[in-house]
């Protein structure tokens, strides 16, 4: 008789809306004291539904938090870059140790570089530039590390060379929400470790081919799409990932239910 088992679960962030007044007066009660505005509002309610679904590995923050990286970066003007970059770290801070707070261990999710477009008028050279605003990101990462936060997703439109042989590291996940082949590709020269929707898996399955995969997170997984990775991996190769992108309502719970096997 087949048995059930469970996957692994983990979450590569969230994209909360933006509260209504009432909402938001109450939260501001609830964190009286606490240095806090819609920025932080929104980092702590894309965690909060993933701890009482219990996923395995949670992930707080989106692409929302271009906000505070904008913020944050000194040299900037008009989402234009007119200086040198320098990185203002209290707010960051502020915002890891919050996230640790809620969940020790959590991950936390950045808009990778090229999703803030922001646009180059002071180094003028591509390498220059790139060079820049990856630095920065390290910078804002390691600021991160050091309060509590355990690694870091980064959600790109699109894979970056550049991007990626600067910042993929053992703890920087760069994570596409809808990644075609080419993109696939380009993130399989640099991480071993993909996270796609069922309908990529072709796409990927054909690429193992040619790149090593050693573990895939299958986004909002369902039996057909569970099986046809266990069809390719070890189970323990395989975990059900979720990336939140409306109200989040059941949405953590269902990925935790979901997460199963019969064999």
């Amino acid at each position: 008789m087949a048995k059930r088992h469970n996957l692994a679960t983990r979450a590569f962030g969230a994209e909360p809306g933006l509260p209504d007044v009432t909402c938001l007066a109450a939260w501001i009660a609830e964190h009286r004291g606490r240095e806090a505005d819609i920025i932080t509002y929104r980092l702590d309610q894309s965690l909060a539904p993933q701890l009482p679904a219990e996923i395995g590995s949670p992930c707080a923050g989106g692409k929302f938090y271009a906000g505070r990286i904008r913020q944050c970066i000194a040299g900037i003007r008009d989402n234009r870059a007119v200086g040198e970059l320098h990185v203002d770290t209290p707010a960051i801070i502020e915002d890891a140790a919050g996230i640790v707070v809620q969940k020790k261990g959590a991950w936390c999710a950045l808009p990778a570089p090229q999703v803030l477009g922001i646009q180059d008028s002071h180094y003028d050279d591509e390498a220059e530039w790139s060079a820049a605003i990856c630095g920065a990101y390290r910078t804002i990462m390691r600021v991160m590390r050091d309060t509590g936060v355990a690694g870091h997703v980064l959600i790109a439109d699109r894979m970056d060379n550049a991007e990626l042989a600067s910042l993929a590291r053992q703890n920087v996940f760069f994570f596409a929400p809808a990644p075609g082949r080419t993109d696939l590709a380009i993130l399989m020269e640099y991480q071993q470790q993909v996270a796609v929707t069922k309908d990529q898996l072709p796409a990927l399955f054909d690429l193992m081919n040619e790149y090593s995969v050693r573990k895939i997170f299958l986004i909002d997984p369902d039996p057909v799409s569970i099986g046809q990775a266990l069809s390719h991996l070890d189970p323990d190769q395989v975990v059900a990932g979720g990336y939140c992108m409306d109200a989040c309502g059941d949405y953590w719970k269902k990925i935790t239910d979901d997460a199963i096997y019969w064999k």
